[in-house]
């Protein structure tokens, strides 16, 4: 029984850090494909949404949309990308950019300045490190509790 005390947060911690992971890795394909300087014009082929949770937890529905574009070098790359704007539909025109090296890494989103992808992203560091931070406390508050309550020979 002691085990899942340690298991568990333990299991927390690690899909934390895997979060991490997927939103730093994320925001810098983003500033990449901001910074890349290519533009093109694509159409969104698809645009579709997914649920997750309900039930007991809150539901979340994700926007998802499949863009087209051609590159100048003349290459026909799709790619799809999550939480665009609700108001592009099928057969809609947008402005992708993208880096010249990795064009399947294009964004549709708009250019935002610079320190707002900053300050997301710290938000996120910020919540997640509270959440491990949390975590490891709780960890060391039942490794004292349990390490309490055995008789001492």
């Amino acid at each position: 029984m002691e085990a899942l005390f340690y298991a568990v947060p333990s299991l927390m911690i690690a899909f934390a850090v895997l979060a991490l992971v997927t939103a730093t890795r994320r925001a810098r394909r983003v500033r990449d494909a901001w910074d890349g300087g290519l533009t093109a014009e694509a159409r969104c082929l698809r645009t579709y949404t997914t649920n997750s949770g309900g039930g007991n937890t809150s539901a979340r529905t994700t926007l998802h949309h499949v863009y087209a574009f051609r590159t100048r070098e003349g290459r026909e790359v799709r790619f799809e990308e999550t939480d665009g704007p609700g108001t592009t539909v099928e057969g809609d025109i947008v402005t992708v950019h993208y880096r010249a090296e990795r064009p399947e890494h294009a964004t549709a989103h708009a250019p935002a300045r610079r320190g707002r992808l900053a300050v997301e992203q710290g938000c996120v560091f910020a919540f997640l490190g509270v959440f491990i931070v949390a975590c490891l406390v709780f960890v060391a508050v039942v490794h004292t509790l349990f390490s309490e309550g055995d008789p001492m020979p």
